[in-house]
């Protein structure tokens, strides 16, 4: 939707993915194929929060974040973050 877009929300997009349930080799979350809508949401906004903290985390300085999602960057800045390529 126009409010999850990067412009929108001060942060980078969650992975998109579709059919099949595979791809690549690569697994699609379980989440997505649960059909929980509430569930594929927050699993869409911790992703956004995540690739946002892996590739350009000055954005989160002004991302408009829960408390949970403050505590969720701080946990994961903690954390020892795999890579990600810049263009995934």
């Amino acid at each position: 939707s126009p409010l999850d877009e990067s412009h929108a929300t001060g942060l980078l997009e969650y992975p998109q993915y579709t059919r099949p349930p595979a791809y690549r080799g690569w697994p699609v979350s379980e989440v997505l194929l649960s059909g929980n809508h509430a569930q594929i949401a927050k699993w869409r906004r911790e992703q956004a929060i995540l690739r946002t903290l892996k590739r350009r985390p000055e954005l989160l300085d002004k991302a408009n974040l829960s408390f949970e999602e403050r505590q969720l960057v701080s946990r994961l800045e903690k954390s020892n973050l795999p890579g990600e390529s810049k263009g995934k």
